[in-house]
């Protein structure tokens, strides 16, 4: 399996974090030296391991925030 390279460009925060210190993050991830795209997912403590997640572009993260924003909470 080839490697994957990853360099988070801008970390815009975390949404929650389990009792293991993992933490659910909203970053803007380069994604093997291409276009950053918007990215959640759960990382370790350092960053050094991380779970599934969704990685979307500005336009599907618009969109989602529209969706979001029409929800009555």
């Amino acid at each position: 399996m080839a490697e994957i390279k990853y360099e988070i460009t801008e970390t815009i925060g975390a949404i929650s974090e389990n009792n293991k210190g993992w933490s659910k993050e909203l970053n803007l991830i380069s994604w093997n030296d291409r276009a950053p795209k918007y990215d959640l997912r759960d990382w370790a403590p350092e960053h050094e391991k991380m779970g599934k997640g969704i990685t979307l572009s500005k336009e599907e993260l618009i969109k989602l925030k529209e969706l979001l924003n029409g929800l009555d909470l």
